[in-house]
């Protein structure tokens, strides 16, 4: 039989039920917490949490963070607090933007965007970061930036000032993952993370930020099946019919833009397939690409996944603690 994307069709119901069971028992007997705290950004993943949370623990039992900040769009807490209005759970709004000033977040990623646009100026200017060269053997970094006059301009970023834009940038996730972890120990409740199987797989994350979590619901679910999953779950239409973003940079940006090779449903295709051990020939043939983009991306996959070990490791001891069990 060839190769289709109707490899991702599941039982969402049946599915549903298996993953509540497993939060009531990992929340309950694993991790002995009263309930969950779901950070809520309006987009596809935490919306989908949040809804199996609720199904599995109750309203009462789960709690919702809202965290915009300067550069988050005009859109993002209309869109999470729909999440918790649908569903009924109690939320609170923290603005990031005072604490992400304080760490000079966006003076360090906007001196480090002046070395390739010295007139670069936030206040005036927006800016994101796109991954350049997919399909040709490589990946590169660009800054594109809109000038006041509305003129788009594009420039390829040196090593450095790349790394520390995305150092500055990841302020962002580690102040949010700060604040769940104070409402979790304030309620007694575990922290959620939100990441699919296209991010965990390819380290889409960032380490102490996003990345860390006591469970994930969703890290085993392609991101098709997260659609899916949130559409049988009640999810808001103007959230399922939106096409994910960072929602990190002051211009609007696709997670394809910046780190897949391809927009998520292809993605999807092409990471089953080199799971389940399709030639590139077939995906390709399915996805309407030539088989040498999708041996590309087949060998894209095999890079991340080298690249981001490390974020999946735990802290790494010298020496074992024969005391403590992991």
């Amino acid at each position: 039989m060839a190769f289709s994307t109707s490899v991702l069709t599941m039982n969402l119901e049946a599915e549903a039920e298996r993953i509540c069971g497993e939060i009531r028992r990992v929340v309950g007997q694993v991790l002995k917490r009263r309930g969950v705290i779901v950070a809520l950004s309006g987009g596809i993943d935490s919306s989908c949490v949040a809804a199996l949370c609720t199904r599995a623990l109750g309203k009462d039992r789960v709690f919702g963070l809202h965290m915009p900040e300067r550069d988050s769009s005009s859109e993002t807490l209309s869109l999470s607090t729909s999440i918790s209005d649908t569903f009924g759970f109690e939320s609170t709004v923290e603005i990031l933007t005072p604490i992400l000033d304080g760490l000079r977040c966006y003076e360090r990623r906007d001196d480090a965007i002046r070395e390739v646009f010295p007139d670069f100026d936030a206040k005036t200017w927006k800016s994101k970061i796109v991954l350049g060269g997919v399909g040709q053997g490589y990946n590169a970094y660009s800054v594109v930036v809109e000038t006041p006059s509305g003129e788009i301009k594009r420039q390829r970023l040196p090593l450095k000032a790349y790394l520390q834009v995305v150092a500055a940038t990841n302020f962002k996730q580690r102040t949010r993952k700060m604040l769940e972890y104070f409402h979790g120990d304030r309620l007694h409740y575990a922290v959620t993370g939100t990441p699919n199987r296209l991010e965990y797989d390819q380290g889409f994350f960032v380490k102490g930020g996003d990345g860390l979590a006591d469970i994930k619901p969703i890290a085993h679910l392609y991101k098709t099946q997260v659609y899916a999953m949130a559409e049988h779950l009640g999810v808001p239409q103007d959230i399922c019919n939106r096409a994910p973003t960072t929602d990190t940079y002051s211009l609007p940006q696709g997670q394809d833009e910046f780190y897949f090779s391809l927009p998520y449903p292809q993605m999807d295709a092409c990471l089953w397939g080199k799971n389940h051990g399709v030639p590139a020939a077939e995906v390709a043939a399915a996805l309407s690409l030539t088989t040498e983009q999708v041996e590309w991306v087949y060998k894209d996959i095999d890079q991340k996944r080298s690249t981001t070990r490390y974020l999946h490791l735990s802290p790494q001891l010298c020496q074992e603690v024969s005391e403590i069990t992991h």
